[in-house]
């Protein structure tokens, strides 16, 4: 069955915090309702990475056949589910796993607080590769380690990985943790088996322990292979934690599951430990338990049309922009449904570029600065909504440029 990914779903009233609130232009610590903020005259959110499109049907009819039960209570991943996990790894990406391997938690951006917490720490470095997902900072800072970035290089509109100055990064002995990005979020790359390799080879070189976040691993483009890291070699799945989830995927952040994934038993424990010390354990969120086993066993028809759709949006944005706004560029993505927009040729300072955003074109994209110094005068733009409003947002942002 065909999919209407143009019908916009009226996300007022729902807790949305995409379309519910918008940082003040000039006071970044607080939020602004954005009925108050733009009343009848609606703000257009292009920034957290939540899908504008209704889950799987199979997946909706799944939760309202829990939701109906009436009971909530303490709830198990099962055997069926950690088994739906090994299918989906080596249906979708050819990647064997074991079940035991798998250790849940509420998410990735947990998980990473944790990852860090238990092999970082007080006194250690952890390696990043900025322009990057800006929770990864918080998750080091907060755990008392000290972030250290082997910047990715950006020639003719995309990125590469300067693999000198990573090593040099990588053989200080503070470095114990490198937390890999892929994709890429914001830049969109889809790292090549080569590239992983490369990475894999220094970091087990150096004995730093790597942390892929793979969340948007299923949202890959037509013409591009997505290499999951641990799946390289054994040597490689033995020097890394994998954190998965079908929260992107399947548009179900809301329901806080995830799955670590862990082949070293060593670890894997070390990891469990922490977890247990923070109270976390065997307890799974029921909706999230449901959710994310019928996604992996029913949910990938939904998946092959949203991407088609989600693609066919990046080729609009793109065009127009080359047509309509000459002063901004877009780095084209392999994969996510995030767009990396340059918009240094504007010469505007990024808290001009915050107000124009804002103030004039009345969108909210992420400001590019808040991936790192490297992003200053870029903005993420989510392409995971209806076409018609990437296209009032566009129109908005020419209107604001011209004038």
């Amino acid at each position: 069955m065909k999919i209407n990914f143009d019908h916009e779903v009226n996300r007022k009233d729902t807790q949305s915090a995409k379309w519910g609130v918008i940082q003040d232009p000039e006071n970044p610590s607080r939020w602004i309702t954005t009925d108050d903020y733009f009343g009848e005259n609606r703000m257009l959110p292009l920034w957290v990475a939540d899908m504008d499109f209704p889950a799987p049907q199979p997946v909706i009819d799944a939760l309202v056949r829990r939701a109906q039960h009436g009971i909530y209570g303490y709830t198990l991943r099962t055997d069926s589910y950690n088994q739906a996990v090994v299918d989906w790894m080596r249906r979708r990406h050819g990647w064997t796993i074991d079940p035991g391997w798998i250790l849940s938690t509420p998410g990735v951006v947990p998980a990473v607080n944790w990852l860090v917490r238990t092999f970082a720490g007080p006194g250690k470095k952890v390696l990043v590769q900025r322009p990057v997902y800006y929770p990864f900072f918080t998750a080091i800072e907060n755990n008392g380690a000290e972030i250290v970035s082997s910047s990715l290089v950006l020639k003719d509109r995309r990125y590469t990985m300067d693999f000198a100055d990573f090593e040099a990064k990588a053989a200080d002995p503070a470095v114990t943790l490198f937390i890999l990005c892929s994709p890429h979020n914001p830049v969109g790359r889809v790292w090549t088996r080569e590239e992983l390799t490369r990475i894999g080879e220094i970091c087990r070189k150096h004995q730093v322990l790597v942390v892929a976040d793979e969340i948007h691993a299923d949202l890959i483009f037509k013409g591009v292979v997505f290499t999951p890291f641990a799946a390289i070699n054994a040597a490689f799945a033995d020097n890394a934690v994998v954190c998965t989830a079908p929260s992107k995927t399947f548009n179900l952040a809301g329901l806080h599951t995830s799955n670590i994934i862990i082949s070293n038993p060593e670890l894997r424990r070390r990891f469990q430990q922490t977890l247990n010390s923070c109270g976390l354990g065997k307890w799974a969120n029921p909706f999230g338990v449901v959710a994310c086993e019928t996604a992996y066993r029913e949910g990938e028809p939904w998946l092959d049309q949203v991407l088609a759709y989600i693609e066919a949006n990046r080729d609009f944005v793109e065009s127009y922009i080359d047509a309509h706004l000459p002063a901004l560029r877009t780095i084209r993505p392999e994969g996510t449904y995030l767009v990396w927009l340059d918009c240094r040729g504007l010469g505007l300072d990024k808290w001009a570029l915050k107000r124009l955003m804002l103030e004039k074109a009345r969108i909210f994209p992420d400001e590019g600065y808040i991936f790192g110094p490297e992003g200053d005068g870029f903005e993420r733009i989510n392409l995971a909504c209806p076409r018609s409003i990437l296209a009032e947002a566009l129109e908005r942002l020419k209107h604001a440029v011209d004038g």
